[in-house]
């Protein structure tokens, strides 16, 4: 079975739904004449094998009905109840084209059955089943080579489960061909023989159809092929220093994935969250059926990260830092809290607006002053890491000094 490509950019939704739409009207058309030929002319000419058959195509007719409903419903936009759109519409027809198909293919081999027991009665067609056994083959390989062409075209996982019950059908047809023709040169059980093997192919393709559609049911990851290349943009994006934490799940036709990077830990959110857009188009470029990807951006590994949890938030530290500093003229200069939680610490950046020509030195004996009275301040022992004192001048010229007191 051929694959879906999935480096070329995916069709809209309106696209995918027009061209299953065509391919699948059409396939009703071609089956109901089909149907309605090979039962009649099976009934006529005395062929349980071109009777079989018939059923199995009034089966895809069936089939072709719930996929062109499947189409429509999952071309649909997202909405508030279906964030992730519809797309699992498609997998949950196809598992019902392989119900249908497992149903057909029980009632054939039951019947066939039923007449192998009794074989020594067994009468052959006549010899005009033939003909219509082989418009039947031309009919249905006609329409599995036209449904698969549009399915690669639009990417269509579904519609190309219901290219392959095309050609299924066909391969049963030269089976029923082989099979009358055999009866009609003299062993009429070979009709039933080939209406019996014509359902077990059929049952074991309704098996797969199902078996993954299943699987995509219950967000099975995509193939570690799919997932090698996703890594792989990930990793080609600069700033980026690792990537973990990558899970993928298939939904219908398309695909969402999530994954963890981690970048320096210093670097503005906006950095980071340039980053993450880079990521997000970088994977999207390679896997066009991502429909969906989530970035979390990390400052350190996950292990390191876990032992910042509980610590303070900013309103928190805002407040120990006005408590440590009152009275303090600094206190009206603070023009901005940098925090940095990292190693299992808050790391905390000050910066003061610079007011007068004051010497590097004063500076800097001010800022480890100011330093050691946050971290002197009681109520968050053990929980602060550096406390960075920064003077920023208010013209281009002067002098910035910082200071960082000792932890």
């Amino acid at each position: 079975m051929s694959t879906v490509s999935t480096s070329e950019p995916l069709p809209s939704r309106e696209e995918r739904y027009r061209a299953t739409r065509a391919a699948t009207l059409l396939a009703a058309v071609v089956n109901s004449l089909l149907a309605t030929t090979q039962i009649v002319t099976g009934w006529l000419f005395q062929s349980q094998a071109l009777i079989a058959d018939g059923v199995h195509t009034l089966s895809d007719l069936i089939s072709d009905s719930v996929v062109l409903f499947a189409a429509g419903k999952a071309s649909a936009s997202p909405d508030r109840d279906h964030p992730y759109g519809h797309g699992r519409i498609e997998t949950l027809a196809t598992i019902v084209v392989g119900l249908l198909l497992a149903f057909a293919a029980v009632g054939i081999a039951w019947t066939a059955g039923q007449r192998l027991l009794a074989w020594e009665t067994l009468t052959g067609p006549a010899p005009a089943a033939l003909i219509f056994a082989a418009l039947t083959l031309v009919g249905k390989e006609g329409l599995y080579q036209y449904t698969v062409r549009a399915a690669r075209r639009i990417q269509s996982p579904m519609l190309q489960a219901n290219a392959w019950h095309h050609r299924t059908d066909a391969i049963s047809s030269v089976v029923v061909f082989v099979g009358i023709g055999g009866a009609v040169l003299g062993w009429p059980w070979l009709d039933a023989l080939a209406a019996l093997v014509v359902a077990l192919f059929i049952l074991h393709m309704a098996w797969q159809l199902m078996f993954r559609s299943a699987a995509e049911l219950i967000d099975t990851a995509l193939e570690p092929e799919k997932v090698d290349v996703i890594q792989q943009a990930i990793n080609g994006v600069p700033g980026v220093k690792d990537a973990h934490m990558l899970r993928t799940r298939k939904l219908g036709n398309e695909a969402a994935a999530d994954v963890h990077i981690q970048v320096a830990p210093r670097i503005s959110v906006s950095e980071g969250h340039q980053i993450a857009d880079e990521v997000y188009r970088a994977i999207r470029d390679r896997m066009g059926t991502l429909r969906d990807v989530t970035v979390h951006v990390d400052p350190e590994n996950d292990e390191d990260q876990v032992r910042s949890v509980g610590l303070p938030l900013r309103p928190v530290i805002t407040a120990h830092i006005r408590q440590a500093w009152e009275g303090l003229p600094e206190l009206a200069l603070v023009e901005q809290v940098g925090l940095h939680y990292l190693g299992g610490r808050v790391h905390v950046t000050i910066t003061l607006r610079l007011e007068d020509s004051a010497s590097g030195t004063a500076l800097n004996e001010r800022a480890v002053e100011l330093a050691e009275r946050v971290r002197a301040n009681p109520g968050l022992e053990g929980q602060l890491g550096e406390v960075l004192i920064v003077f920023r001048a208010r013209t281009r010229n002067a002098q910035t000094v910082s200071q960082s007191a000792p932890k």
